[in-house]
């Protein structure tokens, strides 16, 4: 019987894993919805949980996300519906508590509230803050402008990273657009460098994925499957050497990362950086310090980038910013990296403990931030994705060593289920960042 020692927290630290909480949740839960059981069945679950857990996740560390996911999943499974329901209201008032406790100005991932609230705000605005408006929005023919307005926010804001990058003066050498899987760094690289070239500043991109070891070199789980979203899946030696030798003006031979058969060939793409030159790098872990340690921070302009969605469906319940960058990375991974839609649902808990770890504890150290997430894909995602979430969830749902993609897969299909979709693409602009995903970008990744 395996068993749970420790556990990830919101802000990507590692905490001894406390059965008793979990415990004294579900007591809670069941007192506040005349649930029918008293403390020793609240153990009986909690116990449930913890092997679920433990079965779930045996090589890896769960997050605090993934176990209140596993209560919630045996609380339904044991035929406790009104403690499930209470257990969910009190995860979110433990969620308000975290808030008030940091006087309201912390939100999902370390993302300061005011973005949340102004994400809101402008979603409200363009009646695209639910599930219903965005119908709405389909049904009365208006769907063309709602990208349009999307896409505008976005050019918006990347236009002000430029300029923030112009306000820190001539001492940058080094922009960093950093964030987590599929938040469209590499599309947002080539509209800063866009908006800096246009005012005069000559850039040059910094291919960091190119430094991925070969992919047998990764360590692999019982499924066969790769730990690829780490730093250090990337040789952090190599690049802090070529970044140190470019900085000083030294040319360079970067090497060259083939995504379809995962191999790297050393010395091939020569490269030097000007004096009158900024290096771009778009790097999932770009505040990573080690990652950059050979640039003095004075050097760096760090952008981080995100889909702070704020999409609800009728019962309150908004759609998790991992869900919507799952969704994103299951389509662009099918058809560019010979990955199956499967194959990215069940790796996903690789790519969620490595940005709570490496990305969220940095975004403090930021200077700006990019929203990246446009309402108007979900119905196109939906058209693309929607019958592959059925034949997860019954693949999955009594693999217990497989409960990460049975319950992602099932909460996003509940999310999805009431929503239209779309299937005609043809209004998305050719340089829209979700062409990044679903194909047909002019610009060229």
């Amino acid at each position: 019987m395996g068993s749970v020692k420790t556990i990830i927290k919101r802000d990507g630290q590692v905490a001894m894993y406390d059965r008793g909480r979990i415990t004294n949740a579900i007591f809670k839960a069941a007192a506040a919805s005349s649930g029918g059981f008293g403390f020793d069945e609240a153990e009986r679950l909690a116990r449930l949980v913890e092997q679920r857990t433990a079965d779930s996740y045996a090589e890896q560390v769960p997050t605090v996300e993934d176990l209140q996911d596993i209560v919630e999943a045996v609380l339904m499974e044991n035929g406790h519906i009104k403690t499930a329901r209470a257990y969910i209201i009190y995860r979110q008032k433990r969620t308000e508590v975290r808030e008030a406790r940091q006087g309201a100005i912390e939100a999902t991932d370390n993302i300061p509230y005011k973005l949340i609230y102004e994400v809101l705000r402008w979603n409200i605005e363009h009646g695209c803050e639910s599930i219903e408006g965005i119908n709405r929005i389909i049904e009365q023919g208006n769907y063309p402008d709602l990208v349009m307005a999307c896409e505008e926010r976005y050019a918006n804001e990347c236009r002000m990273a430029g300029q923030r990058v112009l306000d820190h003066g001539d001492g940058v050498r080094l922009v960093i657009v950093a964030g987590p899987s599929s938040s469209g760094k590499t599309t947002t690289t080539m509209k800063m460098e866009q908006q800096l070239s246009g005012q005069g500043k000559k850039l040059k991109a910094f291919h960091v994925d190119h430094y991925f070891f070969n992919l047998e070199d990764h360590p692999m789980d019982e499924f066969g499957d790769y730990d690829y979203e780490t730093p250090q899946a990337l040789d952090i030696g190599l690049i802090n050497e070529h970044l140190e030798q470019l900085l000083s003006g030294r040319t360079i031979k970067t090497p060259h990362y083939d995504f379809h058969t995962g191999q790297r060939t050393l010395d091939v793409h020569e490269m030097t950086l000007g004096d009158d030159e900024i290096l771009l790098m778009d790097c999932l872990h770009g505040l990573y310090s080690d990652m950059t340690k050979s640039v003095p921070d004075s050097h760096k302009f760090r952008l981080y980038i995100e889909t702070l969605g704020q999409l609800r469906k009728g019962n309150d319940e908004f759609m998790r910013w991992t869900d919507h960058r799952l969704m994103r990375r299951m389509v662009r991974d099918s058809w560019s990296r010979n990955h199956s839609v499967m194959d990215t649902l069940t790796h996903w808990h690789y790519v969620r403990k490595s940005e709570l770890q490496y990305i969220i504890p940095f975004i403090g150290n930021v200077d700006f931030v990019v929203n990246s997430a446009m309402p108007y894909e979900f119905p196109v995602l939906k058209s693309k994705l929607f019958h592959h979430f059925p034949q997860a969830i019954e693949h999955y749902r009594t693999d217990f060593k497989r409960q990460d993609a049975y319950l992602r897969a099932r909460r996003v299909m509940q999310f999805l289920e009431p929503l239209h979709d779309y299937v005609d693409h043809g209004c998305i602009p050719e340089q829209a960042l979700f062409r990044e995903f679903i194909g047909g970008s002019s610009y060229s990744y």
